[in-house]
């Protein structure tokens, strides 16, 4: 987990690469949830969360170009 002030010195492409991995990340928790095979569900949160946090960013820095 990052804070948000560290991702904003990230780029954009470094952001959007780690937005898709954690969406993929989040994917894989939810099949495991569905399937009642996840034993940490305190993960579909934390990664929940910091997709929501990276998103945030990445529109921030989306807004400031134009």
């Amino acid at each position: 987990m990052m804070k948000a002030k560290a991702l904003r010195e990230l780029t954009v492409d470094f952001l959007q690469k780690e937005i898709f991995q954690v969406g993929r990340e989040q994917f894989n928790l939810k099949t495991q949830h569905a399937t009642r095979q996840l034993t940490t569900t305190h993960r579909l949160k934390v990664v929940r969360r910091n997709l929501a946090r990276l998103l945030t960013v990445l529109h921030e820095k989306a807004g400031k170009k134009t």
